[in-house]
């Protein structure tokens, strides 16, 4: 018997008299919304852990398993109801699709962008200095001859302005993205 002592113990009572007579139709929906929010909050606490956001990491990843807990004690109600593994399912689904939709629309932390120009790689960087992105120009060479590579680290809320802009000038650009997480000095144009 849980005694509701504290204002936690008394929010865990009403959640599992609230869980225990929620309707067995219902119990799908609701574990499949429970399961879309943790995926995405996971998706982002895997972020905050690649960026060093260590504090950020901790405090969404307790919302993540609280959520994750409320979910799977629902399932465990009813261990025989497939409805409620398809929930499950389909909320895990759900929330993956979601928390990298999400992740790309709010763009958190840095990337940097290798672009390599066959004929026009000067016009690419003046037209990505002239919008104040920094960059960095490295000679290099390819199959068919010398090449140069522009490397810019940037914030990732600017990667499709930046590959708009690259494409404009040079549609058979190449260019490659990856991760980053600037270490020490100044990144043009991260500080408006």
């Amino acid at each position: 018997i849980l005694y509701p002592a504290t204002g936690d113990a008394l929010l865990w009572y009403h959640y599992s008299i609230y869980a225990d007579n929620i309707e067995p139709a219902i119990n799908p929906l609701f574990i499949m919304f429970l399961r879309i929010g943790d995926v995405s909050l996971g998706t982002f606490r895997t972020i905050m852990i690649v960026q060093g956001k260590k504090y950020h990491a901790g405090f969404i990843g307790f919302i993540e398993v609280t959520l994750w807990i409320f979910a799977i004690r629902t399932i465990f109600t009813q261990l025989d109801s497939l409805w409620n593994i398809a929930g499950y399912s389909t909320g895990f689904m759900i929330g993956n699709m979601l928390g990298i939709w999400l992740e790309q629309k709010i763009g958190f932390g840095f990337i940097q962008l290798n672009i390599i120009s066959m004929n026009a790689s000067e016009k690419v960087a003046e037209t990505l200095r002239k919008m104040y992105f920094g960059l960095t120009i490295l000679p290099g060479e390819g199959m068919q001859g010398k090449v140069n590579m522009i490397v810019s680290v940037v914030q990732r809320k600017n990667q499709k302005k930046i590959i708009k802009l690259v494409q404009e000038v040079d549609p058979n650009a190449f260019i490659s993205i990856q991760s980053a997480i600037p270490y020490r000095g100044f990144i043009h144009g991260s500080r408006k």
